[in-house]
C-alpha cells in the first residue's frame, strides 16, 4: 500500500508550533517557498517549502496585526493554527521555549548544546534553578530575533544593520512585567548606544514614535559627543516596525516611570 505523501499528512501540534516560531521570526514579505529558512524548516519536519509557506499564511490570517489592516491571509486552516496563537498569548514563555526545544530535537541536538554560548556560566548551577535559567535565556534569544525581524534587522534610530550591534530593547523592562516580557510590541530594535540611553531613561519615545531627550541629556548639549550622536536625532521619528508597533501604553509606562529619572 503506497505511503501518504508529506503534503497529505495531517499537521501535528509540534509541527504547527515550530511553524509558528518561524512565523514570528521571519519578515512578512519573505514567507515564500524560496526562502532559505522556509526550505530549512521543511527539511527538518519533512514538509515541502510550499506547505510551510502555506502554514505561515494561515498564521497571518489569525494575526491581529494583519486582521486590523484588513489582510486576510490564508484562512483555510484557521481552526488548526488559531489554538497555537491562543497558547502564545496565554503563555508566551512556555510556547516559545517549547518551540525551540522541538527544533533542537528535530536537529538531533539538545537545547543546551544549541545555545551553549549563553550557558557557559551555568555549569555550577543545579536543579530547578538551572532549568529556569535555561528557559529564560532561550526565550530572551527568541525575543531578540522576533524584535530584530520586526525592524528588518536595523536600528530603529540609525538604520545600522549589523546584527552584532543590535539589541532588542524592552520598553517595559524584563524585570518589571512578567506578562509582557515576550510581547513583540514591547520591543524596539536599537544599536548599543541608544539601547543603553533608552534603558536608563536618557532618551524616550513618545506616543508619536518620536525621540525625546531627558533634562539630564540636554545638559550635555554643548559637548562634542552630544552634537555628534544626539543632536541629529532629537524629535526624529523612529523607523516603523514591519508588523508589531510599540504599544502606546508601554511607551507611556516608560515615559512615566523611566524617562527623565536618571540624575548625573
Amino acid at each position: 500500500m503506497p505511503q501518504p505523501q508529506p503534503n497529505h499528512r495531517l499537521w501535528t501540534r509540534e509541527e504547527l508550533i515550530v511553524a509558528f516560531n518561524l512565523y514570528l521570526t521571519i519578515e512578512f514579505g519573505k514567507m515564500h517557498k524560496q526562502n532559505s529558512d522556509v526550505i530549512k524548516l521543511g527539511k527538518l519536519i519533512n514538509r515541502t517549502p510550499s506547505s510551510i509557506a502555506m502554514r505561515l499564511g494561515n498564521f497571518a490570517s489569525v494575526d491581529p496585526y494583519h486582521q486590523q489592516r484588513g489582510v486576510k491571509g490564508l484562512g483555510n486552516a484557521k481552526r488548526q493554527v488559531e489554538p497555537i496563537w491562543n497558547d502564545f498569548f496565554n503563555n508566551k514563555e512556555e510556547l516559545l521555549y517549547l518551540s525551540e526545544k522541538i527544533l533542537a530535537e528535530k536537529e538531533n541536538i539538545s537545547i543546551e548544546t544549541k545555545y551553549k554560548d549563553i550557558f557557559l556560566d551555568l555549569k555550577d548551577i543545579k536543579g530547578e534553578t538551572v532549568i529556569r535559567e535555561v528557559k529564560t535565556r532561550v526565550n530572551q534569544c527568541v525575543f531578540r530575533k522576533i524584535v530584530l525581524t520586526n525592524y528588518a534587522y536595523k536600528c530603529a534610530i540609525t538604520g545600522i544593520d549589523i546584527p552584532e550591534l543590535l539589541f532588542a530593547s524592552h520598553i517595559i523592562p524584563w524585570s518589571i512585567n512578567e506578562e509582557h516580557r515576550l510581547t513583540p510590541e514591547n520591543g524596539i530594535c536599537f544599536s548599543a548606544l541608544y539601547d543603553k540611553a533608552f534603558d536608563k531613561g536618557l532618551i524616550g519615545i513618545n506616543t508619536d514614535h518620536k525621540i525625546i531627550f531627558s533634562e539630564t541629556l540636554k545638559k550635555k548639549k554643548d559637548s562634542d559627543y552630544f552634537q555628534k550622536y544626539f543632536a541629529p536625532i532629537e524629535n526624529q521619528e523612529i523607523i516603523k516596525a514591519q508588523k508589531y508597533l510599540p504599544r502606546k501604553d508601554f511607551l507611556e509606562y516608560h515615559l512615566d516611570t523611566i524617562f527623565n529619572k536618571h540624575i548625573l
